[in-house]
């Protein structure tokens, strides 16, 4: 495949991030909704594109506040369906569109219900080939999921993209100075508060709604919010146990880490270059240019570079 060359009207790490988000018409491609139904008696809302039996199947895990109709989600679908091979993009609780049922949501290192989904999938056609992608949040719910279960994993082959590896540093990244770290937050405090409000109302002994709305950064809403809810003393400590840095070197499927040196989520010192030279199954890629699940190419029409390579390292196990 050729190398990644940044589209020469798209300028800078922000603008690569940024683009695909506010422009990018998500592919069409045929998906069903289907519920599944969770043993604590909560759900989880999937998109399945159908294809032969035998063929691959994706399962696709999106970033944080995003959802199976994110832009990127269907760009790996997309690339999937036109090598023939099936999908099913997961969306994690309450990223549906649809509140999920209990107190407890997603977080960066909640793994239970993505290895539900896969192992789901790979019950429905065990011996057709099951891939896994995952970006962003998802990406480090993959590489930690595919970390603890080593050898038992039933993947052929993985890629995620744009992981933060390290969830400190990169927490610590979107609550620093300047303007555009100012948006990313807001953007996503606004969401995650939104829903965080509505559960006070559902659950008004169990959160505090002056806590979730005194919340001005992300260290501030895990530390209110998203610790306490999941069991964690505090913001420090779930990103601590959540991080997927530390599970690289336990990885025993094929897997390819793509990343960005230019990644304003991301500080290039998260990247685990030593675990990934070491584990021989783990492919890491470090571009110089690409922001935040950017790579966008092309000198008139954008495309998607990341997309394309993951789908290729992917077909390359099958």
């Amino acid at each position: 495949m050729e190398p990644f060359e940044p589209a020469s009207w798209l300028r800078g790490r922000h603008a690569q991030t940024v683009f695909g988000t506010l422009f990018r018409p998500g592919p069409r491609v045929p998906v069903r909704r289907e519920r599944w139904e969770l043993s604590d008696g909560d759900f989880l809302d999937v998109d399945r594109m159908q294809g032969p039996a035998s063929a691959p199947l994706l399962v696709v895990l999106h970033g944080l506040e995003g959802s199976s109709s994110s832009h990127y989600v269907r760009g790996l679908l997309a690339q999937a369906r036109a090598r023939g091979w099936r999908g099913l993009a997961m969306n994690f609780r309450s990223c549906s569109g649809e509140p999920n049922r209990l107190l407890r949501s997603y977080h960066s290192g909640e793994t239970g219900d993505a290895g539900e989904a896969i192992r789901r999938a790979h019950a429905e056609s065990p011996q057709a080939p099951l891939l896994c992608a995952g970006c962003s949040l998802g990406g480090n719910v993959l590489v930690k999921w595919l970390g603890e279960q080593g050898e038992a994993a039933k993947v052929a082959a993985a890629a995620a993209l744009s992981v933060p590896f390290d969830l400190a540093l990169c927490a610590d990244a979107l609550d620093g100075p300047g303007a555009m770290a100012w948006v990313y937050r807001t953007r996503f405090l606004r969401s995650l508060k939104a829903k965080a409000l509505d559960k006070a109302g559902r659950f008004p002994q169990r959160l505090d709604v002056e806590k979730v709305r005194a919340a001005r950064t992300l260290r501030e809403f895990d530390e209110a919010i998203t610790g306490p809810v999941h069991g964690f003393a505090g913001a420090t400590d779930y990103y601590a146990q959540s991080s997927s840095g530390p599970y690289v070197s336990r990885v025993r499927t094929p897997l390819l880490l793509l990343s960005a040196e230019d990644d304003p989520f991301i500080p290039p010192q998260c990247l685990p270059r030593d675990a990934a030279e070491e584990n021989r199954l783990v492919t890491l890629e470090t571009l110089p240019r690409g922001g935040h699940l950017g790579f966008v190419a092309g000198p008139l029409l954008p495309w998607y570079w990341a997309e394309r390579r993951a789908i290729e390292f992917l077909a390359s196990h099958v």
